[in-house]
């Protein structure tokens, strides 16, 4: 979009003919020439009259071009892009997630109907991303192994994709808690040390991969990765008998012991969420807990063309100067 800086100095285009016209005129008396006939004179007197007079217009149209072309010039004319999206110094967050076999057991209700504790959790999940703006945010999936399946971007739409189009099952059907806070803390070293964050979510007990949850736990507080930790699934199960649906209380096998020592040594909070609208509020209270730091900065690109107009108000100054000759 063309801007001008100072847009004032158009004013200069009507203040200059307006000074021209109350200036005196200067007078230029001339003196008579007498002669006994002034016939020979008139061919040669019309002839250079119609030179003069086109030649005396073709000058002034061009001084009055290069005045305005030198008062665009002063009026600082520049072209603003689009706005640009500025890096942000937000917080570098992962975000963990359990897709064991566990988490496709169908005891959680979203809109009227049962799913699986990966689909609320995705559709929790989802919001949250969403508002991250400004963050830094990667994404790991465990299993019987732990996998960094998006690393720390500011691009969450991104992450929100791949979130959603994750399936159960792909890392194993065990739960590798302490080798997941050991790959997340790995990741995390190189970031900034007061904005190391993780967010783990799970429906089970640690029962695989090299590191414990105690060894994992003493290297995230050596790094100042703060942890916080939800425990996800109900505890009962809806069996269909005989044609009616009945809920039947069960035994969990979440450590949420185990999950509750993780947070509280590292300077985190433990959640527990047992349906999609307790699973909101979690979200909720992180979303207080770890505020955006600030909203994303833009920057509108400017490009100065006060050369342009300045380069033809010279052109033209110079050509009426020589031709003036």
């Amino acid at each position: 979009m063309l801007e001008f800086l100072w847009p004032w100095a158009f004013l200069l285009l009507v203040a200059l003919p307006l000074l021209r016209l109350t200036l005196p005129r200067k007078s230029n008396p001339q003196t008579a020439l007498t002669v006994p006939s002034v016939d020979d004179f008139r061919f040669k007197d019309q002839l250079r009259s119609m030179l003069v007079s086109g030649r005396r217009w073709w000058r002034l149209l061009l001084l009055l071009l290069a005045i305005t072309a030198l008062v665009t010039a002063l009026a600082r004319p520049q072209w603003s892009g689009d706005p640009v999206a500025l890096p942000t110094e937000g917080r570098d967050m992962f975000l963990a997630i359990d897709i064991s076999q566990s988490m496709q057991q169908q005891d959680m209700r979203l809109n009227g109907r049962d799913v699986t504790r990966l689909s609320a959790l995705k559709h929790v999940v989802k919001p949250f991303i969403e508002e991250r703006e400004g963050d830094r945010l990667g994404l790991i999936v465990f299993g019987t192994g732990a996998y960094v399946y998006v690393p720390l971007t500011s691009d969450v739409k991104t992450v929100n994709r791949l979130l959603q189009e994750t399936p159960v099952g792909i890392a194993g059907g065990q739960t590798a808690i302490g080798d997941t806070l050991g790959l997340a803390v790995k990741r995390l070293l190189d970031r900034p040390i007061e904005h190391r964050i993780l967010i783990l979510m799970t429906d089970g007990s640690h029962n695989s991969g090299v590191l414990t949850p105690e060894e994992a736990i003493d290297l995230a507080v050596e790094a100042n990765v703060r942890i916080h930790t939800i425990g996800l699934g109900s505890e009962r199960v809806n069996g269909n008998y005989f044609g009616s649906n009945r809920y039947f209380r069960r035994q969990s096998f979440m450590d949420t012991d185990n999950l509750e020592n993780i947070a509280s040594k590292t300077g985190g909070k433990f959640f527990r969420a047992t349906d999609t609208n307790s699973l909101e509020r979690v979200y909720d209270q992180i979303m207080l807990l770890e505020p955006v730091i600030q909203d994303p900065e833009t920057l509108r690109p400017i490009k100065s063309l006060v050369h342009w107009p300045l380069l033809l108000a010279s052109f033209l100054f110079s050509y009426l100067w020589w031709s003036r000759r």
